[in-house]
């Protein structure tokens, strides 16, 4: 259940300001302009948010793309034969589920729906529901032969590789024994070429590592293949079956996500058991992105050359290498963020989804020997008063440079790119936020980007940041957080901050905000730098490390305690660098803070010790709660949440004014 807290002071009149903000923004909008919708939190969160998942038939004929076309949301099937300009007709629908994947023989496609694994064959809706009873089932993936389906489900209390046949003819088959934690659902079992054996991820022969294993299909004999390094990909066959390739980072460095190594692991089967003759990355010049564990790489049909997505600077492209090592070279320069990739078997041809600052989510197709890439889907809803942001830079406390977007209001969009300094300025005045993004060690990506998009339409200039210790700029860059979270990281906000206010179109008032790590940020650059903020809005934040590392899940313990160089009890001073809640009596600016009463990779906790200790030293705060985890599902909440934001950013900045 919902709940709100305000400081007893504010509390009439925050109520009343509540209630006229979101009685203005109930009700989804129906005006469209030109066949565009208008820019408000419902259209965003309740309307498509274009093509998702998108996996290409082995005949290359077909994409099975997950979206809302005009039949609504599932599974859609796409021609990758269209007419060359995207259009909605050309999206058939198909049948609800997701998770899809094609047979080898490109007849039936595999999907879960209700919690079961469904098998539906190409031109029909009707299907077989081959595994039912079971929890957690996931990741379907074929068998060679298109007679049996490997995937991941949860009844045995861990994430473990189950088999059936696809023909519904056999009860599902458990081939592994405690594979991973029940709570990380990353990865896809991978079949070898000849059907002998699948491979997983599993953290069976240590907890805090992610190794790669093999399971023999027949017997259920499980082998590790891998030591030295933690997956962050599935593990991928070569054509050949003698090696595998994915993405990691090494055991003994910090584990970051966004710049990865790509990993070969060669394979010895004659030797009475698989055992690896290589582990090691693939040399070259750049690095491997994973996207927070969304992408896998892929072979070549001849095995001789490996692609993978690599991003830079927030825009995302697919590279390839050779699988001996050597010069990486790109294959696409369409830029954007990514969200799905996947190929045919003979590579000729993938199909990746991507979106970027003035351009929906959409699947796309590109000819691996070399072209443009070709627009397949036109799903995503389209918004008035979507603009491509200015790209600058800003110098920060130490002398170096930070990467930032920066969206402008209607009432500052007639001055062009609005960034020079004019001294005889005379023009409007506009509140500032800067936005701090999630994942640490991740980006900000350009996407669509929509919650900034919407700010600046009601008056907000938004300067989104790519703090030091973020992907997209080398691994130099990325190591400047490592043992120093929330320490110097946290007063880069502070110089974006010191920027804005030095520009003669900002009314001086600046707010900063974020969710996951970029809630950390929020909180930590209002207690470091007090003197640059005057509101703050930290979303699903962590705010003591130490107090609170017992409550997360794995993944978020592993994050933690490698970022910090041990646990709390071997590096206390590190923690001591972290450490937010204690440095809260700093605070002088208002604070709104909001959490999912489910939430474990930033646990609630840290919610509470937040609000009490603000309570108790007096801060003026308000706070909010949903019935969530970590990423928010119902949209209504995540309206609720940013009509909060909104509200709370008006109320202490003020509007644009001359």
């Amino acid at each position: 259940m919902r709940h709100i807290r305000y400081s007893p002071d504010l509390r009439a009149s925050l109520t009343l300001l509540a209630v006229v903000t979101l009685a203005s923004c109930s009700g989804p909008s129906i005006t469209v302009y030109d066949g565009r919708e208008q820019l408000t939190l419902q259209n965003i969160f309740e309307r498509s948010s274009g093509a998702g998942r998108a996996v290409l038939s082995s005949d290359g004929r077909t994409v099975a793309v997950s979206g809302s076309g005009s039949a609504g949301p599932g599974i859609y099937a796409v021609p990758t034969a269209g007419s060359g300009e995207a259009s909605v007709e050309q999206a058939a629908f198909w049948v609800q589920g997701g998770s899809q994947t094609w047979s080898p023989q490109a007849d039936r496609l595999a999907l879960t729906r209700g919690g079961s694994l469904w098998v539906v064959a190409r031109g029909q809706s009707d299907g077989i529901e081959v595994a039912d009873n079971l929890s957690g089932v996931r990741a379907p993936s074929w068998s060679p032969d298109g007679s049996s389906l490997a995937f991941y489900a949860t009844d045995s209390g861990y994430q473990d590789v189950w088999i059936v046949a696809a023909d519904g003819g056999s009860e599902p088959r458990q081939l592994t024994t405690e594979a991973a934690e029940i709570d990380d659902a990353r990865f896809t079992p991978m079949w070898s070429p000849d059907g002998r054996w699948i491979a997983f991820v599993s953290n069976r022969a240590d907890w805090w590592h992610d190794d790669v294993w093999l399971v023999e299909v027949a017997s259920g004999g499980t082998h590790k293949v891998s030591s030295s390094l933690m997956a962050s990909s599935s593990p991928v066959w070569s054509p050949d079956g003698s090696s595998l390739v994915l993405m990691g980072t090494a055991k003994d460095e910090y584990w970051y996500e966004d710049l990865a190594y790509l990993y070969r692991i060669d394979l010895d089967f004659g030797v009475g058991r698989p055992r690896p003759s290589r582990e090691a990355p693939i040399e070259m010049q750049v690095y491997a992105t994973d996207a927070i564990m969304r992408f896998d790489p892929f072979w070549s049909s001849d095995g001789q050359r490996i692609f993978f997505p690599y991003h830079e600077r927030g825009a995302f492209d697919l590279w390839a290498v050779p699988a001996s090592g050597g010069v990486a070279t790109r294959v696409t320069n369409i830029g954007g963020s990514w969200a799905s990739l996947h190929a045919a078997p003979d590579a000729s041809v993938a199909v990746f989804t991507r979106d970027a600052p003035t351009e929906g989510r959409e699947t796309w197709l590109v000819d691996l020997a070399g072209g443009v890439p070709r627009q397949l889907t036109d799903f995503s809803t389209k918004l008035v008063g979507v603009q491509k942001p200015v790209e600058i830079a800003f110098q920060t406390f130490d002398g170096l440079y930070i990467q930032g977007f920066l969206y402008l209001p209607p009432a500052l969009q007639g001055m062009g790119e609005g960034t020079r300094d004019v001294a005889e300025y005379r023009g409007p005045a506009c509140p500032a936020l800067v936005q701090v993004h999630g994942g640490g060690t991740n980006s900000y990506y350009q996407g669509t980007n929509l919650v900034e998009q919407y700010l600046a339409n009601q008056g907000f200039v938004v300067l989104a940041i790519n703090y030091r210790g973020g992907s997209g700029f080398g691994r130099a860059f990325q190591d400047l957080s490592i043992e120093d979270w929330l320490n110097d990281q946290s007063k880069d906000p502070g110089a974006a901050s010191d920027w804005l206010k030095s520009q003669p179109w900002i009314n001086g008032k600046v707010g900063i905000y974020g969710g996951s790590y970029g809630g950390m940020q929020s909180m930590s650059a209002i207690t470091r730098t007090p003197d640059k903020f005057d509101a703050a809005v930290p979303m699903r934040g962590i705010y003591s490390e130490a107090l609170t590392l017992p409550y997360a899940d794995r993944l978020g313990k592993i994050f933690t305690i490698t970022g910090h160089g041990g646990t709390p009890e071997e590096r206390p001073e590190i923690y001591a660098k972290s450490e937010t809640l204690d440095r809260m009596d700093r605070i002088t600016a208002p604070v709104l803070v909001m959490h999912g009463e489910l939430d474990v990779r930033a646990p609630f906790e840290n919610f509470e010790l937040a609000v009490q200790r603000l309570e108790a030293l007096g801060k003026e705060f308000e706070s909010m709660t949903y019935p969530e985890g970590h990423g928010f599902r119902d949209p209504a909440n995540s309206i609720d949440m940013y009509s909060r934001l909104e509200a709370f950013f008006q109320k202490h900045l003020g509007a644009c004014e001359g």
